[in-house]
């Protein structure tokens, strides 16, 4: 379940939501949602990474409705160009698999 709760993480970077589970097959998968400064439909950025990767790996696009596709190709450039920026994307869905890992203990 995806919790909707807005983050402002940077001048440029609103966190709307983020989940990521763990599985032995698939490895890490998290979805983070988000808005970017400027820009007028909020993103999506997919999240991967195997067990035995050492790099992330991710798809973005839109979430909801379509936008303008210059203005994907400049989110995803700034994502490439902006290593903390990336780094919080990662972090915000990291967070929400160690806060399940903390209530699925305590239960």
């Amino acid at each position: 379940m995806v919790e909707k709760e807005k983050v402002k993480v940077s001048a440029m970077l609103t966190i709307m939501s983020a989940e990521m589970s763990f599985n032995r097959a698939d490895g890490y998968v998290g979805q983070v949602e988000f808005t970017l400064e400027g820009h007028k439909n909020p993103y999506a950025i997919t999240l991967q990474k195997s067990r035995k990767a050492k790099e992330w790996s991710y798809g973005l696009h839109f979430s909801g409705e379509p936008g303008s596709e210059d203005e994907l190709f400049a989110a995803e450039d700034l994502i490439e160009d902006n290593d903390e920026l990336y780094e919080q994307l990662v972090e915000a869905a990291k967070a929400k698999l160690s806060q399940r890992e903390e209530e699925d203990s305590e239960a």
